[in-house]
């Protein structure tokens, strides 16, 4: 089954500032960087969705410092970054068309954040026919709710998530 990793929203922005500080992020980028390894070794397609929102004053505008991917993931040149402007990484981007021309069948999912833009793709990835999808452990996480801690937003997500949108893997982070 042909694979690709695709890695959401890993921006400058969850590490520049304490208040964006992503739960477990130190950890999360040493995971998410293990798959991108492994990746690379298979030769499996890594694609970066990087959230770009169109106003100038945004944060998240296109060349400002926390619109960048985070600085330390694993970037290759081969690898294939698509830009979003919406929660849904499917919506009026490359992505379906990309996977659809590589043959792709399953995906690894990683990034940010749980329920948001992560949810909202791996949701729509399922209805697009990605019904095989992935997920490893401590490669996906969020910030403190106004309602529920990270860690209690990651934890409902993936038994959300876990033998209906993708299966949730238990124990070491392997392709």
């Amino acid at each position: 089954m042909r694979q690709a990793l695709i890695i959401i929203d890993m921006q400058e922005i969850f590490f520049n500032h304490p208040q964006n500080y992503l739960f477990n992020r130190n950890q999360l980028v040493q995971n998410i960087n293990i798959l991108i390894k492994q990746a690379h070794e298979k030769n499996i397609p890594v694609i970066f969705i990087q959230h770009t929102d169109p106003n100038e004053q945004d944060e998240l505008f296109e060349g400002k410092d926390d619109w960048k991917l985070h600085q330390n993931l694993l970037f290759s040149s081969d690898d294939k970054i698509i830009r979003k402007s919406k929660w849904d990484a499917f919506y009026q981007t490359e992505l379906l068309d990309y996977l659809k021309s590589k043959k792709i069948e399953q995906l690894i999912f990683a990034g940010v954040q749980t329920e948001f833009c992560l949810d909202t793709t791996i949701r729509a990835a399922y209805s697009l026919g990605f019904q095989n999808n992935l997920l490893f452990p401590n490669t996906q996480s969020t910030i403190n709710g106004s309602v529920l801690q990270a860690d209690d937003i990651i934890n409902h997500h993936e038994s959300i998530w876990n033998n209906r949108f993708l299966t949730v893997i238990n124990g070491e982070v392997k392709l």
